[in-house]
């Protein structure tokens, strides 16, 4: 992901921000006392050939690959999808891949986000929908990632999306222009119209575009992008961040979170994600999760001072 990465982090403040007032008032409306967190922790692929030996068995072949990254992780940033609309016999071949507990997050195809129009009009929305619908029951969040250029005047359009997209299908948004986060009316103006339909919002955490770490939550399912920098210390502490925080969000009514760790070419995103999962039980708060399990001289050495 190519998306606010900086050459240089040295002075790039990593602070989460204060939780705004919103998110918390839409928690308390969804509140479920005692329910713990449901936290899905995935990569953005599973065809790494580099983590055979590590993340996969030794000698794993390339067709077993989904088989392997399902039982190491429990989710995925299905990127696949943005290219292409799979088959009904693709779609049934990942569903009896997966393991049971594992979500498929696909990504809406290009086709419909960075068209003129958002693909009303057209039969793209009907045909994605009809595709991912047969992954049943291990149907995450979809999400629709809008181009760099789609600014905050294009909201009608977004709403007239919005309204037109199956309420069946998870969704999340995320927003990318400027404009959304420079004015804080139009900020406002797009999560209540999220809010209004349901849809969930997509927080990316990267170093050069600290705007879109905006931690405003349309409904009590989230959806965090977080973006490394190649296992330097400051992703570790992020994290920890990361973990403390949606403790706190479980507690005020959070349900559901996505979470997916972007490294460079993806080689050390299990490792990150391995570390992520293990910090979330250490915040000792009620949490359903499962991350990649590492041979131990494979792990980081910053993993050794949790």
């Amino acid at each position: 992901m190519e998306f606010g990465k900086l050459p240089d982090i040295t002075h790039v403040d990593f602070t989460l921000r204060a939780t705004p007032p919103s998110t918390y008032a839409v928690l308390k409306k969804h509140f479920r006392a005692g329910q713990p967190l449901d936290c899905y922790i995935g990569a953005t692929g599973w065809g790494m050939k580099e983590w055979v030996g590590t993340v996969y068995p030794a000698g794993a072949k390339s067709k077993d690959y989904l088989q392997h990254y399902a039982r190491q992780f429990n989710t995925i940033e299905l990127n696949t999808t943005h290219y292409r609309i799979p088959t009904p016999e693709t779609i049934a071949k990942w569903h009896a891949e997966a393991a049971p507990d594992f979500r498929f997050c696909p990504k809406v195809p290009q086709t419909i986000s960075h068209s003129r129009n958002l693909g009303l009009g057209s039969d793209q929305i009907r045909l994605f929908c009809d595709a991912v619908r047969q992954l049943r029951e291990k149907l995450g969040c979809c999400f629709l990632q809008l181009p760099p250029y789609f600014d905050a005047m294009r909201l009608p359009l977004l709403e007239a999306f919005l309204q037109a997209f199956p309420e069946d299908i998870p969704l999340a948004v995320e927003v990318r222009h400027e404009s959304w986060f420079a004015d804080e009316k139009n900020a406002e103006s797009l999560f209540l119209a999220l809010e209004k339909y349901q849809v969930a919002t997509v927080i990316t955490d990267v170093a050069g575009r600290r705007d879109v770490l905006h931690l405003s939550l349309s409904t009590p399912t989230a959806m965090v992008r977080f973006v490394g920098n190649g296992l330097h210390p400051s992703d570790y502490t992020r994290l920890d961040d990361w973990a403390a925080r949606l403790r706190e969000w479980q507690a005020a009514g959070l349900a559901t979170v996505y979470f997916f760790t972007h490294e460079p070419d993806n080689l050390h995103a299990p490792h990150i994600a391995q570390y992520f999962c293990e910090r979330l039980q250490a915040e000792n708060f009620p949490v359903r999760t499962r991350g990649p399990q590492l041979p131990a001289d494979d792990a980081p050495k910053q993993m050794s001072l949790f």
